[in-house]
């Protein structure tokens, strides 16, 4: 085993994939599936970076990611694991953090996975993907877990949101690290900071005499409890029981699920919406209005038809209603008008893309920040929203900005997923 590069050896555990464990490949992501149909809650493992020289297996393939989704999966969750971009070096940072957006998005499709309950994993260099999550935090994410991570980007590298200024933003995320013992001197330095900040935010499984990437090296006791525990931490904050004594047993049936207020019946068609001036912004805790039953429509006789004008008239009136994702660009408004850079940004999507009118793009929340907190210091935030249309995630609006003290009319279109903004476009 020694002769065996580190990411070849066997996982602590010793788990093998089985006829118990369905393992289906999709692009880049391969997905554990456990055994039986009902649904139930997802974790995505999220590997390291970078990788060795001369690496010729993908960390998908490595005994140690393979493991943990097979254990994960027979505990009765889907579990899955995405290669990424920072496999290929840390200059790859904003390129991984869409990588793993997307497979979040492919994960909580499945059908088997009930898309309120998935949590995210974290593995040593993928900890600097952690920070955009514990600060976004959407409501779907149930967990944040970092094993061994690294948590501060060396000198030169784009960063994103260091984990350790958001630790804690959100009091009721469960944050878990996995600590080892013998780790490298670069990295303890910053976890250390991480668990200062974290405080009562955040659970802590130390593995003293483990090194880093004690789960593939150190076949001890010592390791295999802290894997165990993690795995059963995991599980209990995604509504599963772990297996008695900390076996890697399937679990019992999955209790009745209940219905989350913020998943609704899609309509048949997607609804329109026009209107002359902007919404206000809604609680975002507000629930969602219930469709309004659907009766069949009398016949009219020709003679009495009304005219067309009234008929356009009756069918704006009647798509006027507010949509989630209008509501969501609401409360983004409110705080551009307000000043709140934080609250702004809390709108969009870690890996939010901005498209401006001059042909500039701007990607990512650290992006933003850097583009926008001038304009807010300076109080020049200012827009006004002269007509809005809404199709499904889709939101458009004529609005004139004052930014720069000179009216300027513009195009915005909004794309909305999961609660967030993840695309914008200005045009001129």
């Amino acid at each position: 085993m020694t002769d065996l590069p580190a990411y070849l050896r066997p996982f602590v555990l010793g788990v093998l994939e089985g006829s118990d464990v369905r393992v289906d490949r999709l692009g880049e992501i391969d997905l554990y599936r456990p055994p039986g149909t009902a649904r139930g809650g997802a974790i995505l493992f999220v590997h390291g970076g970078p990788g060795p020289a001369g690496l010729e297996v993908m960390p998908r393939d490595w005994p140690v990611y393979k493991g943990y989704a097979t254990a994960a999966a027979r505990r009765g969750l889907v579990a899955a694991v995405v290669d990424h971009s920072l496999i290929h070096g840390l200059e790859r940072l904003v390129a991984a953090a869409d990588e793993v957006e997307a497979a979040v998005g492919v994960l909580r499709s499945d059908p088997r996975v009930d898309p309120d309950r998935v949590g995210l994993w974290f593995f040593s260099g993928a900890g600097l993907l952690a920070g955009e999550w514990l600060d976004s935090r959407p409501d779907w994410l149930r967990f944040v877990a970092l094993t061994y991570p690294l948590l501060a980007t060396p000198p030169g590298v784009d960063d994103l949101v260091t984990a350790a200024e958001v630790i804690g933003k959100h009091k009721d995320l469960p944050v878990l690290l996995t600590r080892a013992g013998l780790e490298r001197e670069e990295l303890a330095g910053p976890v250390a900071e991480f668990v200062s900040a974290g405080g009562a935010a955040l659970d802590i499984i130390d593995v003293p005499k483990g090194h880093h990437g004690f789960d593939m090296l150190d076949h001890t006791e010592e390791s295999r409890a802290a894997v165990t525990k993690a795995l059963d931490w995991a599980i209990a904050h995604l509504g599963e029981e772990p297996g008695a004594d900390g076996k890697l047993l399937v679990p019992p049936p999955a209790k009745k699920k209940t219905t989350s207020t913020r998943r609704t019946t899609p309509a048949a068609k997607a609804a329109v919406a026009v209107q002359e001036t902007p919404a206000p912004a809604e609680p975002a805790t507000q629930p969602p209005a219930a469709p309004a039953p659907i009766t069949p429509a009398p016949v009219v006789p020709a003679a009495a038809q009304p005219p067309l004008a009234g008929l356009g008239a009756a069918t704006v009136a009647a798509v006027t209603a507010d949509t989630p994702a209008a509501r969501v660009i609401g409360r983004e408004h409110a705080a551009y008008d307000a000043h709140d850079l934080e609250a702004f940004l809390a709108m969009y999507s870690p890996t939010a893309r901005i498209l401006l009118a001059d042909g500039s793009e701007l990607k990512g929340r650290r992006f933003l920040r850097e583009f926008y907190r001038p304009r807010f210091a300076a109080g020049r935030c200012k827009t006004e929203v002269v007509q809005r249309l809404m199709l499904a995630e889709w939101v458009v609006e004529h609005v004139v900005t004052y930014d720069d003290g000179e009216s300027t009319p513009q195009l915005a279109l909004y794309r909305v997923a999961d609660g967030l903004i993840t695309d914008v476009e200005f045009r001129a």
